[in-house]
């Protein structure tokens, strides 16, 4: 009668590890804890403690609704569960200026080592352990409570993979594939390091404004209670609660390119601060996405460029001395996997910020050793959807007695900056806190460039790569 896995974490990790499309993992957290993490039992955990929502118009523009054109309110998650139930009760309380009919509220990248920092014993609710990863629990991984509609703009992590679990309610994630990243507008304003984020609204596109758009291929998949997805290396997605309320829990697997998309995640912070605080000092607030203290001087962003360049090197050499080591003992040896992370933590200093490292008990396997991926009923691709389709369409698939959405043919961790602003309150009913400057307006002039139009230029990812590139010879001389 003992619940048996369909994987081990040692092929679970192997999968990860090489599968370069998303997928959704069936029947591998039935015995979790964290499945009861629903809002009810969490508001309990919690005891009456606030955190921070996000809060966003229904109404779908043609303009991407960023985090900087969005409103703030602390509440406590009872307040969250009355609101988005329509109870009474929320009529005096910190959502009483937004009506759910035309709102939606997402307490997003909540850390639970923070939120749940007086309760540790939580932690192990979450066993990342069966994925092939001893050691990671909900201590390594964040938290997203959403309201119908709360949504993620679309964009790509630089750092990482992704294991998303669902807990409560349903998600439909939308993705495309590095190589569709030209078609997909990449923009780095608002800032936020390690996130690249899409000038396009995936869920209402301006082909008029980004005709390149309508080459890209969606994966669409809609993630039940009990599943995760993987979410491979640099894919772009869109995520959107499609349920009165949604909780899920992610966490952030390190890879060996972290190395080097660091390097050029301190060459765009530099390049961006530069040009943007020379333009308009005070504007921070307009570019900066809210998970960004400040516009962090030359001095510093130097400092972090040095760091990451540094880091780098080092993981070099000490792959080539691990390979040279093996080649002269004639014998495989397993060699641990460093796991980085770094997460915005508030109070803490550039000077003092470091790489959290937690040693793997299973190699990274190389590609040649790699064996078929075992798609199935536990292990199902997210596949492309048709392009005769809308980029909305939906089909069910039932799978492993699960109602998981392949709609197909038919949400930043390793941050070099390690605070997180403190939100301020938006005061003003019905009205977002902050809108995003006017090159995200429809209305944009075609013929005076703007600094965001050279920006989108100096720190598109294909520049950026090449100039850390040269960059690295330049060290290596």
């Amino acid at each position: 009668g003992e619940d048996v896995k369909p994987f081990t974490p040692e092929k679970t990790r192997e999968i990860v590890m090489s599968l370069q499309q998303p997928a959704v993992f069936c029947s591998m957290v039935d015995d979790w804890p964290a499945l009861h993490w629903n809002v009810e039992y969490l508001s309990a955990v919690l005891e009456g403690k606030t955190i921070q929502f996000r809060l966003g118009l229904k109404i779908v523009d043609l303009v991407p609704q960023f985090e900087t054109s969005c409103s703030y309110v602390e509440a406590t998650l009872e307040e969250f569960l009355a609101w988005s139930c329509g109870q009474p009760s929320c009529l005096s309380g910190p959502f009483s200026c937004y009506d759910y009919s035309k709102y939606w509220a997402y307490a997003d990248y909540k850390y639970i080592a923070r939120i749940f920092e007086d309760k540790p014993e939580i932690f192990q609710d979450v066993r990342w352990s069966d994925f092939g990863f001893p050691g990671r629990s909900g201590k390594e991984s964040t938290l997203w409570i959403g309201s119908e509609g709360a949504n993620t703009p679309c964009h790509l992590d630089s750092y990482g993979c992704n294991l998303v679990l669902q807990v409560q309610g349903r998600k439909r994630w939308h993705l495309f594939p590095p190589g569709d990243t030209s078609f997909l507008y990449p923009t780095r304003i608002p800032y936020e390091e390690s996130s690249i984020f899409s000038k396009v609204n995936i869920a209402n596109p301006d082909l008029k404004r980004f005709p390149e758009f309508s080459n890209s291929t969606a994966h669409v998949v809609t993630l039940s209670p009990g599943q995760v997805l993987l979410v491979p290396r640099h894919w772009w997605h869109y995520v959107e609660s499609i349920d009165p309320v949604t909780v899920s829990i992610n966490s952030w697997i390190e890879l060996d390119a972290d190395h080097e998309a660091r390097v050029e995640e301190a060459i765009t912070r530099m390049l961006v601060c530069a040009i943007k605080s020379a333009e308009n000092p005070s504007d921070g607030g307009l570019w900066l996405n809210p998970t960004e203290v400040e516009a962090t001087s030359h001095e510093i962003n130097l400092q972090y460029l040095n760091k990451a360049v540094a880091a780098y090197l080092k993981s070099q050499e000490t792959s080539v001395s691990g390979q040279a080591r093996s080649s002269s003992t004639g014998a495989e040896q397993r060699t641990n996997a460093s796991c980085k992370r770094k997460r915005r933590e508030v109070g803490c200093e550039p000077e003092s910020c470091t790489l959290l490292t937690q040693e793997c008990d299973f190699p990274t396997p190389k590609a040649e050793e790699l064996q078929k991926i075992p798609f199935g009923p536990h292990l199902i691709q997210v596949l492309p959807q048709s392009h005769k389709t809308s980029v909305m369409a939906a089909v069910a698939v039932e799978s492993d007695g699960r109602d998981l959405l392949c709609e197909n043919e038919g949400e930043h961790f390793g941050k070099l900056h390690c605070k997180r602003k403190r939100l301020l309150m938006s005061n003003d009913c019905e009205t977002a806190a902050h809108q995003i400057d006017s090159d995200c307006s429809p209305c944009t002039s075609q013929t005076a460039l703007s600094t965001n139009d050279l920006l989108d230029c100096l720190v598109n990812p294909r520049v950026v790569s090449l100039v850390a590139q040269l960059l690295l010879e330049r060290m290596r001389v």
